[in-house]
């Protein structure tokens, strides 16, 4: 009789706290730098923020600062850190002083859309994956959602018809993967973040840049590009969507689970819906006056060696600084491997 008393009393105890849950009223602020209605935003932050009010009964909301309200794009990982902001948008090669292992999403290897690349990368980066553990729990944050994005091209404003044409060219380029690429190929890299890339292509600061398809509209960059590569691989881009584990501790169980629940969907979500829209995302592109280019057969078999050399190239410069690269580039191209 005791025990079932126990057992009661703790039931009872439970159904209170999940009642309390549930009745909670608690808004979380989410911050990013990305244009309002961005494809990402629309892909995975709005189904992650719209499937933990449904799982909670609208016990949660958010507050949503779009468009670096709360600050740049190389601020939002220290803004999830210190409580500016609850969730934040945090893009690997911004912060790549802080997060280096995380570029390893950002390698040419060898994926072909976002899903691929945004399944393995996730299999490695979502908690217990053993990039949070090398990574990201040493920052205090944990990966709610992620997004890598299709192999990146290049847009030029001049003519591109083969490689030879990047030799000098300034091209915008985050982070080391991609940076380490366009250096072999005689380009110079230049870093910005993606909100700063227009006014850099207006003013002839750079004279192309590295990018998705699908970043080129949102961003409103056709009007000073002439020609762009396609089918090539220079790298990607990682996003990561960051809660501080100081914040997720905090909340009650059944919102850890819902907002846990939501980003592992929103992460699937938001790599089909990129996937799905790049095709109508390139028309657009063309339309608005941009050529697309198919290298020479010769520059592709070239661009192929010279991108196979990277990921071993900047996992073996990390590891001489101290961090664990191998291991973690060994561990994305097995998630990649067994898809």
């Amino acid at each position: 009789m005791k025990r079932l008393n126990a057992t009661l009393t703790t039931a009872l105890t439970l159904g209170l706290g999940a009642t309390a849950a549930a009745a909670a009223d608690i808004t979380l602020r989410v911050a990013d730098s990305l244009p309002v209605g961005h494809y990402m935003t629309t892909g995975v932050l709005e189904p992650l923020m719209a499937q933990t009010r449904d799982a909670t009964g609208d016990a949660v909301a958010f507050e949503h600062f779009p468009a670096s309200q709360l600050g740049k794009a190389g601020d939002m990982l220290s803004l999830a850190q210190t409580g500016v902001a609850d969730i934040a948008y945090v893009g690997a090669s911004y912060v790549a002083d802080k997060l280096p292992l995380s570029s390893v999403g950002e390698l040419p290897e060898a994926f072909t859309n976002s899903c691929e690349g945004t399944v393995a990368f996730w299999e490695i980066a979502k908690p217990g994956g053993v990039l949070d553990q090398a990574e990201y729990a040493p920052q205090g944050v944990r990966a709610l959602a992620v997004l890598v994005l299709p192999p990146y091209q290049v847009f030029s404003t001049g003519q591109i018809s083969g490689l030879d044409d990047l030799k000098g060219l300034k091209v915008r380029a985050t982070g080391a993967a991609k940076q380490i690429a366009l250096s072999k190929l005689g380009a110079v890299p230049v870093s910005m973040s993606a909100p700063e890339t227009r006014e850099a292509l207006s003013r002839g600061t750079v004279d192309a840049v590295a990018f998705p398809i699908g970043s080129i509209q949102p961003y409103d960059l056709a009007p000073h590009l002439k020609t762009a590569t396609e089918g090539t691989n220079f790298g990607s881009f990682v996003a990561t969507w960051m809660i501080s584990q100081s914040k997720y501790d905090s909340l009650p169980a059944d919102v850890q689970k819902a907002l846990t629940d939501a980003g592992a969907a929103a992460t699937l979500n938001g790599c089909k819906e990129t996937d799905a829209a790049d095709a109508a995302e390139k028309q657009a592109i063309i339309d608005a006056g941009v050529t697309f280019v198919t290298l020479p057969e010769a520059d592709m078999q070239r661009l192929d060696g010279t991108m196979a050399a990277v990921g071993d190239e900047w996992a073996a410069d990390l590891d001489t600084r101290g961090k664990p690269a191998t291991q973690i580039l060994q561990a994305f191209r097995a998630a990649l491997a067994a898809e």
